[in-house]
């Protein structure tokens, strides 16, 4: 259902309907934005990549052709984007243990995801151990080759299916899916060099 509204929307933006195009930005705003920043680990960057990409959708979203396949394509402009941001800078990034991924944004780790604290009064303290968890998390996508570490945000975070993955990237399924099995691998290994394992994750089976 929600397609199909999408499809409308799209159909709608296509044929000059601001509002609609508008109303598409919105709901996929967060999603860019998040697939941005478990990219880059930096605010300012993904917030940029996010106005890019959608300057970008604006431009060239009557050059696409089928509208059901608009997750795909719309995912393939961000991670152009973010190869581009990649190669202009060719600096390593830092990421500070303390600074915030956002609030709307939710942590995934390779074993599933993080158990939701559905106690609003939570002790601080293992707030802030979760904090600092899911930031060593970041840290440790970012030790990731590029191809590898776009593969599992796209598929563990945003939850795109191997054929939209493979669409996206120019790539195919069974390159997506070993890039995918590759990636898991050596993001286990970087975590249980750090002393970080199963039992330290609280996750949901």
């Amino acid at each position: 259902m929600q397609m199909v509204h999408d499809e409308v929307l799209i159909s709608k933006a296509r044929n000059g309907d601001e509002k609609a195009f508008n109303h598409l930005v919105n709901l996929w705003h967060n999603r860019i934005y998040n697939f941005a920043f478990k990219y880059f680990a930096d605010h300012d960057m993904a917030m940029e990549i996010t106005q890019s990409t959608f300057i970008a959708v604006y431009k060239n979203l009557k050059k696409l052709e089928q509208v059901d396949r608009f997750r795909s394509w719309l995912y393939r402009i961000a991670s152009n984007k973010c190869h581009e941001e990649d190669r202009r800078n060719k600096r390593r990034w830092t990421v500070s243990l303390f600074k915030s991924s956002g609030k709307d944004e939710e942590d995934t780790t390779p074993w599933g995801k993080f158990e939701k604290d559905n106690n609003r009064f939570a002790n601080p303290d293992q707030q802030y151990q979760k904090n600092e968890l899911a930031q060593m998390l970041q840290r440790a996508l970012k030790e990731l080759s590029e191809e590898q570490r776009i593969v599992v945000i796209m598929k563990e975070y945003e939850g795109l299916k191997f054929r939209e993955i493979a669409d996206a990237l120019n790539i195919s399924e069974n390159t997506a899916k070993s890039r995918l099995y590759y990636g898991l691998n050596a993001l286990r290994k970087i975590l249980q060099k750090w002393n970080i394992n199963k039992e330290t994750i609280h996750y949901e089976s």
